[in-house]
Parts: structure tokens; C-alpha cells; sequence
């Protein structure tokens, strides 16, 4: 398997200062990053390494559900698969993830809501973003549509 890899370049101090973010393996953009839009609740066009890891996760996790589907003898006609990353403080000092949540909707033929979510639930614990994230507590919410 491919390592991926992206390049941020950082100019000034934390409060002051801001970056760009590049995708270099697929080199499908280049996003704006500064610590002040982060921590603020309107992001005003720049992206932030929880929004990147929020979209890391929901992707990984909707490629995990729809084989985990798929090996349960279903078909996955559509998963829509939000994730939502929160920052806050850490107790140790500075900040940390506080916690991600998961949201799936799927529209899936010869499986059951049952077989829904205990396919569900597996792809939450075998997606290899959620393995990456272990010590960081990961909530589910599951249903078909």
C-alpha cells in the first residue's frame, strides 16, 4: 500500500501567524490554516487538522462499512457518513481531540436494520482512521434510511 503524504508551510506565531495546508500525493488542493479560525466557531475558509481528520475518518469509515455490508450479504446502495471532531482543552495543558462522532445514514438492500448496525458498529472498530485514533473516544450513531 501507497504512503500519503501532505506539507504544511507555517509562517509567524501561533496567535499571529498562518499556513497552508497541501495534499501533495494527490495534489487536489492547497487549504488555508491559522490557529485564531480553529479555535473560532466560524472557520471563514480555512480548514483545520480536525476538519482534515473529520474528513479522513468519515471517508475511511464509509470504505470499512460498505465491505463490512457487503460480507454481511448486502448491498450498499448509498452511505452518507458524517464525522464531527471536536477540540478542547487538555488537562495536561494546551489542547486535544475531545471526542468524534460518527453519523451514518444507509440505504442497503438484503440486510436488515440489525445486520445494518452490527456492520456498523465493526467498521467503527476496524476502520484504520478509528485504529489510528484509539484514545479518543468515537460515538456512533447508525440507521437506514
Amino acid at each position: 500500500m501507497p504512503t500519503r503524504t501532505a506539507r504544511t508551510a507555517w509562517n509567524g506565531t501561533l496567535e499571529k501567524g498562518s499556513g497552508q495546508v497541501e495534499l501533495s500525493s494527490s495534489k487536489v488542493g492547497t487549504y488555508d490554516v491559522s490557529f485564531p479560525k480553529r479555535a473560532a466557531d466560524d472557520a471563514g475558509g480555512t480548514t483545520s487538522p480536525e476538519e482534515l481528520i473529520a474528513a479522513a475518518h468519515a471517508s475511511c469509515y464509509a470504505m470499512q462499512l460498505s465491505a463490512l455490508i457487503g460480507e454481511a450479504g448486502g448491498t450498499p446502495e448509498a452511505l452518507d457518513v458524517t464525522a464531527n471532531v471536536s477540540l478542547g482543552p487538555d488537562p495536561r495543558g494546551g489542547f486535544r481531540i475531545t471526542g468524534i462522532e460518527l453519523i451514518v445514514r444507509g440505504e442497503v438492500s438484503d440486510l436488515d436494520a440489525a445486520g445494518f448496525e452490527q456492520a456498523a458498529q465493526a467498521a467503527k472498530e476496524q476502520c484504520p482512521v478509528s485504529k489510528a485514533l484509539t484514545g479518543t473516544t468515537i460515538t456512533l450513531a447508525a440507521a437506514l434510511d
